[in-house]
């Protein structure tokens, strides 16, 4: 078997890059997303240094990326622990839809966009990069903070949002009728509820079909069953994302920690180039003319994705520090707003233009801003009266782990659905 040599050279020199690329952001303590974004800028077409040959490999490792993403994401909780969670923050979900959907159909109606357009765009300022945002939360070690469990509902609510969502759109940008979208709708969610309620009762038995005692057949197990279930959720236009986190909340306990094991190297792996690939997937030269609108749309849902992290972080108990590290966390654009630039713009090169340069500046400035968020304890966390705050004992930094006692049937470890974080430790 021939294997071409500029696609082994291509790939050696992409993955050094990523590699000097993450050096350098650990010296500074700082997440490495940003830079792997830029040096994809720099790697694409119109860039300093294209790599052809390693385009398609790199475009199908970043699916991968976003899919393992989620999927050990979905691993940090079970569906019991994911629906007390989601209960407690489904008035942080709509703020969270209000405050950011708000500005993007604004923005496409004095834009003078049809109605795909304008839904494309509120679209694309709504959603937030789940796999950014994953990742960052492991870079910076705030898996155990007490605002943690608030962003993920978010992201997570989000996610499902574009379950629905993205057949919509798909319907109303192709012209489609109104009982199409009902029904592309109504599948998705449909989908969605089966899969819910297969993790919800028969959860025990996918962690049985899946476990060995060896971490390859683990590791061909889990990813294999994750993929074909992604691929089966993009077949009926639900994200792979979310196809990906189902199979995660399905494997409880000592399946769980073994999947995770296994699959954190490839994570990690396929993440990097997932970032990277956002970023070849944009030509450095169509930035410019949408600049200042994608600026000025940027700002304006910026602080808008920190109000509604500031609010659901509040829900949480979290103290001022904390709400800001939320909301900060909340700010990255990614994975979604570019499937729905293929949605919904091949027609519309000015909204292709507009959303491509509003996603690149939130996917570099994003990252910047949750690594200078504060992270220094505060003495004693403001009264609240939130559960979780009323727990806490006084002094206790809103910026650690609270330790939870051991309880029965609480799925995963000792820490329930209440605790700041099932991911604490791990």
């Amino acid at each position: 078997m021939h294997t071409p040599i500029a696609l082994l050279l291509e790939l050696g020199v992409i993955l050094t890059v990523l590699s000097l690329l993450g050096t350098v952001a650990r010296r500074f303590a700082l997440s490495p997303v940003p830079l792997y974004l830029v040096a994809g800028l720099a790697l694409g077409d119109g860039g300093i240094a294209p790599v052809p040959a390693a385009r398609e490999f790199v475009d199908t490792g970043a699916a991968i990326g976003v899919i393992l993403l989620l999927l050990v994401l979905g691993l940090d909780f079970t569906v019991r622990e994911f629906t007390v969670i989601l209960r407690r923050h489904r008035s942080s979900s709509a703020v969270d839809l209000v405050l950011n959907a708000t500005p993007g159909a604004v923005a496409g109606w004095l834009l003078g966009l049809d109605a795909g357009g304008i839904l494309a765009l509120a679209g694309a300022t709504y959603v937030s990069s789940s796999g950014i945002i994953a990742r960052l939360l492991g870079d910076l070690r705030r898996l155990g903070n007490r605002e943690t469990p608030a962003v993920l509902s978010v992201l997570v609510v989000e996610d499902f949002v574009m379950a629905a969502y993205l057949p919509l759109l798909a319907v109303v940008a192709s012209g489609g009728a109104w009982w199409q979208a009902l029904l592309a709708v109504a599948a998705a969610m449909t989908a969605i509820a089966a899969a819910i309620a297969v993790s919800w009762h028969w959860g025990h038995h996918v962690g049985r079909i899946l476990s060995h005692p060896e971490p390859e057949q683990v590791l061909l197990r889990v990813l294999g069953i994750t993929l074909i279930v992604s691929a089966l959720a993009e077949t009926i236009h639900i994200s792979a994302a979310v196809g990906a986190f189902l199979i995660g909340l399905a494997l409880t306990g000592a399946a769980a920690d073994r999947a995770r094991a296994v699959l954190s190297p490839l994570r990690d792996l396929f993440a990097a180039v997932f970032f990277l690939a956002l970023g070849l997937s944009v030509e450095p030269g169509d930035l410019l003319p949408m600049l200042p609108a994608a600026t000025a749309l940027a700002v304006v849902t910026a602080a808008t994705k920190l109000a509604a992290g500031w609010y659901a972080a509040g829900r949480e108990g979290a103290g001022r520090r904390g709400r800001l590290r939320a909301g900060t966390a909340l700010i990255a654009r990614g994975e979604f707003s570019v499937v729905i630039i293929g949605l919904a713009t091949p027609a519309q090169g000015r909204l292709t233009a507009l959303i491509t340069t509003y996603v690149m500046l939130l996917a570099v400035c994003g990252p910047v801003l949750t690594r200078f968020a504060p992270t220094r304890p505060a003495a004693r966390p403001p009264a609240s009266r939130n559960r979780a705050t009323s727990r806490a004992p006084e002094g206790v930094s809103d910026a650690r782990p609270l330790a939870a006692p051991p309880r029965r049937g609480s799925g995963r470890g000792a820490a329930g659905p209440d605790s700041p974080s099932r991911a604490a430790g791990r």
